[in-house]
């Protein structure tokens, strides 16, 4: 089986001065997700060459944007999972003048280790993310007959396993599922350890290995797709 991650394009966080919590993408980001719907509709194009069985898409408005030409372009109607929704920042940021924010992350960086798990003031606790990314994955995943084994790094699967399925989802919740799935201790700025810049590509795919099967990283924010002026963190 083959998992393939994509990131949103780049969101338009920043309106006239103000922050945005759910932001539509901007021209370049809406350009990213369209050479992105090409090469994933393309079957000769690595690392993603083959049939694509499901698109599953996180409900937040620049994820749903970005998935939209990658569905025309396969012909999928793409699922949407609350589960891969990105780390949710403090409702009280949107529409407030974006030094807000950026003043509340500047100072998050300079926390002890166990403060970041808590996260930020208002916002959902990053332990609590990984649980729900992690724990909705699990059960999907369960769905089409593959589960983990006692062993956090060993996994089961039967002949209901997908081929391959598309994720358009976040940063945050991409590097979560990437930890997840090769069995490293999760830590709680795992998008700073598996960095994917926006439209890239994270594809994992199942090796049968001691009886069961890993998964295997095969490629890490991929953006050949893109044009170089295109290319954004």
């Amino acid at each position: 089986m083959e998992l393939v991650l994509i990131r949103h394009g780049e969101p338009e966080w920043v309106v006239h001065g103000r922050n945005r919590n759910d932001p539509r993408l901007t021209t370049r980001g809406r350009a990213q997700a369209l050479q992105l719907a090409g090469r994933l509709a393309d079957p000769t194009q690595e690392p993603v060459n083959g049939r694509i069985d499901h698109l599953v898409v996180s409900p937040a408005r620049r994820a749903a944007e970005t998935a939209h030409p990658i569905a025309e372009a396969l012909g999928h109607a793409a699922v949407t999972h609350d589960w891969l929704l990105e780390l949710q920042m403090p409702d009280s940021w949107d529409d407030q003048p974006i030094e807000v924010a950026q003043e509340a992350f500047a100072q998050q960086r300079g926390r002890p280790r166990h403060e970041w798990w808590d996260g930020l003031d208002g916002a959902e606790r990053v332990s609590d993310f990984h649980d729900r990314v992690s724990g909705g994955l699990d059960q999907v995943l369960a769905g089409w007959g593959v589960r983990a084994t006692d062993d956090p790094s060993l996994w089961e699967i039967d002949d209901r396993a997908p081929q391959r399925v598309v994720a358009v989802a976040h940063g945050g919740t991409n590097s979560t599922l990437v930890a997840h799935l090769i069995g490293v201790p999760k830590e709680p700025w795992d998008w700073e350890r598996f960095h994917m810049g926006h439209a890239s590509v994270a594809v994992l795919r199942t090796q049968p290995i001691a009886g069961a099967a890993i998964w295997s990283l095969c490629a890490l924010g991929d953006a050949a797709h893109l044009d170089i002026g295109d290319r954004t963190a």
